[in-house]
């Protein structure tokens, strides 16, 4: 659920909702992911076995695999909850795109909204019906505690969050990101729906995409298998992604809202949202899940992370 690293030259801390991200000299970053869960920007009591792991493997399978049309922060990953790579300073958006009229967007829908972030969201669609083209539904990134909040491009340009020829840049590696992740998906027989992307400039200069990437936490994924179908019956979408735990906890009266109280989550409940979160991680690579030892988690992931930093 958390860690307290002190690593040699280790000049602060940050952490986020699942992550600890450890900056140490020279302009590195270590970054943990663990096991926690977070659902409408509420970080959830209990922790899921094996999440961090997951969610840090298929990131950094997903840069390597994106890394010839968008360069990333990524050095390496020295143990399986690890990434280490370049301190960037993060553009104060994420970019969200949306090919499909899913999740909070269908939610908005519902309500009667057709305009999304400066987006159109045509008449007459669907819950889960592709859009004409994928939009762009940005999110300003909250400070801690702070929820994200939906904002046009004409707004983050006004307000100045992002120049418009960064902007344009952040834009343009948006759209190659989410061509490629359709393509990688369409492989393992699967429609990537929505995903978000963030960005940072290096201390050279250069726009780097970071964080995590095409993760059932940063997506969402429906099976191909069926789609149609299920489409035409009116049927709720068998997908990929956290969605599942969101709508748990929709149908147990919370979403984050002021004066809910976060359900408690039973031990068989949390078993099988590991279970679930290793069917995703199989279905998104298309390779058996390798649990790492766990019997002393911090001892490993320090001596893992030790290693790798004496060898650089």
């Amino acid at each position: 659920m958390e860690t307290n690293f002190k690593f040699p030259g280790q000049q602060s801390v940050y952490k986020g909702k699942v992550r600890e991200v450890y900056t140490l000299k020279e302009d590195i970053l270590v970054m943990v992911a663990t096991d926690r869960l977070s659902a409408f920007d509420v970080v959830m009591p209990k922790g899921i076995p094996y999440k961090g792991q997951i969610l840090n493997q298929i990131a950094t399978k997903m840069m390597q695999a994106t890394r010839d049309i968008v360069p990333n922060w990524l050095m390496a990953t020295p143990d399986p909850n690890v990434a280490v790579g370049k301190a960037c300073e993060p553009f104060k958006v994420e970019m969200v795109i949306r090919g499909y009229l899913s999740g909070h967007a269908a939610r908005e829908y519902k309500a009667g909204q057709r305009i999304l972030c400066g987006e159109a969201m045509p008449d007459g669609m669907k819950e889960n019906d592709p859009f004409p083209q994928p939009i762009i539904t940005p999110a300003t990134k909250a400070d801690k505690g702070d929820h994200d909040e939906d904002i046009s491009k004409t707004e983050i340009l006004k307000r100045g969050i992002v120049s418009k020829e960064d902007y344009d840049v952040l834009e343009n590696y948006t759209k190659a990101l989410f061509q490629r992740g359709t393509e990688l998906a369409a492989k393992r027989g699967l429609i990537l729906v929505d995903t978000k992307y963030e960005f940072g400039r290096t201390k050279e200069g250069e726009i780097v995409l970071i964080d995590e990437i095409h993760t059932p936490d940063s997506s969402r994924y429906f099976y191909q298998d069926g789609y149609a179908q299920r489409q035409a019956n009116g049927e709720t979408q068998k997908q990929l992604s956290k969605e599942f735990v969101r709508q748990w906890l929709i149908a147990n009266g919370f979403q984050g809202l002021e004066g809910q109280k976060v359900p408690e989550m039973s031990d068989a409940y949390i078993e099988t949202v590991s279970d679930r979160y290793i069917e995703l991680y199989e279905s998104i690579m298309g390779e058996p899940f390798q649990k790492a030892d766990v019997a002393d988690i911090l001892g490993r992931i320090l001596n893992n992370l030790t290693n790798y930093l004496n060898s650089i």
